[in-house]
């Protein structure tokens, strides 16, 4: 299934329906006098946020929604029938903005969260709402009110707990593969991730969400590369695990270009927990990988892990660290 984070879709709540004019006329009975019926009340519009979808996909081919008008008051002073209320599943993270994709109208962030968008109209009045002591034979009615109509906006950040950030081909993808049931695609060429990947790692029974956000480089909140249309999804991470191939030259330079990138996007990225991890030890021998973490530590001055995806060196001793 393509990811998809972002969809146009219009909206519209329902007509309520007309009043009924109409008047009781019935054998045996002297007096008669309106009896007709409230319209009935359209459907509104409501979005949902519900577990199980990690997409917007669904808003692709679908692009307008439409809830049920109200049904027309009838005689003896019957109310129509209120339409449906139709209601829209989203993905949890998921933000509602106006048609000028700026106003941010509504955040979906918990389970179950629901919030009406669309008001639907109000049923019109039937002829005898219009009854008085001085006009005992009504005819007015009125018609319903028309139900809400616009368009919006839907932008999907993946909430989780853990964010892969990294060049590409610094193994993000087969630390995902390998440590969760999530199977993204992993091959030996730059941009094989085009969408970010979700994977749930079990550890000391506790669930920890992990994010696989497709590889950026530097420019990327230029638009460069894959650009920053997947950064957003960094912004709900509680931590960034940033993983950085050892057989690069200049190991800070590459670990600073992304923390540019990502400073450059978000300043509030850089409060954020981040875990440093160099793969692929395998391929260079302890001498090499001395020399090259050395010159590393001379401006970093935390601590970060040294693993082997392909050979599984030192995973556990990171995962642990990331619940």
């Amino acid at each position: 299934m393509k990811f998809l984070d972002q969809a146009k879709i219009t909206i519209k709540a329902g007509n309520g329906g007309n009043g009924c004019c109409s008047f009781r006329r019935e054998k045996f009975i002297e007096f008669g006098g309106p009896n007709g019926g409230d319209g009935g009340n359209g459907g509104s519009i409501f979005l949902k946020a519900v577990n199980g979808l990690n997409t917007l996909i669904d808003y692709r081919f679908t692009q307008r929604f439409k809830a049920e008008t109200g049904n027309n008051g009838t005689s003896n002073n019957k109310t129509g029938s209120s339409g449906k209320n139709l209601v829209l599943k989203v993905p949890i993270g998921t933000q509602i903005y106006a048609e000028d994709k700026k106003t941010l109208l509504y955040d979906l962030i918990k389970e179950n969260e629901t919030i009406k968008i669309a008001t639907g109209g109000k049923g019109g009045l039937g002829n005898t709402r219009f009854k008085s002591s001085t006009n005992q034979a009504p005819r007015k009615t009125t018609d319903g009110k028309l139900g809400e109509e616009f368009e919006i906006w839907l932008e999907l950040k993946i909430i989780a707990d853990i964010g892969l950030v990294g060049f590409p081909n610094s193994g993000k993808s087969s630390f995902l593969s390998l440590t969760t049931r999530a199977k993204p695609k992993v091959a030996a060429y730059p941009f094989t991730t085009l969408n970010p990947n979700l994977g749930v790692l079990n550890i000391d029974d506790k669930e920890v969400i992990i994010a696989d956000i497709p590889g950026l480089i530097q420019g990327a909140h230029k638009g460069i590369g894959l650009g920053d249309k997947f950064l957003k999804h960094i912004e709900r991470c509680k931590s960034i695990l940033h993983l950085i191939d050892i057989n690069e030259d200049n190991l800070f330079a590459r670990y600073k270009i992304i923390r540019d990138e990502l400073e450059k996007y978000s300043p509030e990225l850089m409060n954020k927990n981040e875990i440093v991890a160099f793969n692929k030890i395998d391929l260079l021998d302890q001498n090499e990988i001395s020399e090259k973490l050395n010159n590393f530590k001379e401006y970093f001055k935390k601590d970060f892990f040294k693993i082997s995806i392909l050979k599984k060196n030192n995973i556990k001793e990171l995962l642990r660290v990331l619940k």
